[in-house]
């Protein structure tokens, strides 16, 4: 079973931050050049939080707010679950189904090395599978599918 850190350490993905100053619509700019459903909020290089799309659906949209008049240290989840980086992927599944968050912030003590995410699970989960069926068939073990 992997690690946090063995996750963050073979993940593809950078980490887009963002000021708690800035507007909720420059947030939402940068997700959209990025690609990603959040973006990291640091202030003088601490993590204070995340705002993910479903901070803006249910804090802006729902709320009736204005995007570019509302900063995004307004809006931030900043209660969401955090996990040491040494932690097991099942302690991160664990975390993500009793909080239904997709994201957890990962911290070395008090120093913040990333996020975790649910896509980052899952692809760990494949190479895993992938990793025991090459191990079973170098073994001489053969899967059959029906």
């Amino acid at each position: 079973m992997k690690t946090v850190n063995e996750i963050l350490q073979h993940s593809s993905s950078h980490f887009n931050t963002i000021h708690g100053e800035a507007s909720v619509l420059d947030a939402l700019a940068l997700m959209k050049i990025e690609n990603t459903s959040f973006v990291i909020v640091m202030d003088n290089g601490h993590y204070t939080g995340i705002m993910s799309e479903r901070d803006y659906s249910q804090k802006i949209i729902l709320a009736g707010r204005n995007s570019s008049q509302t900063k995004v240290k307004e809006i931030l989840s900043n209660d969401v679950p955090v996990i040491n980086i040494n932690e097991s992927t099942d302690r991160c599944k664990e975390l993500m189904l009793t909080f239904k968050t997709q994201y957890l912030p990962v911290f070395d003590g008090f120093e913040f090395k990333g996020i975790i995410t649910l896509p980052d699970l899952l692809h760990a989960a494949v190479e895993e599978h992938k990793e025991q069926t090459r191990a079973n068939n170098n073994t001489g073990l053969q899967q059959y599918w029906i």
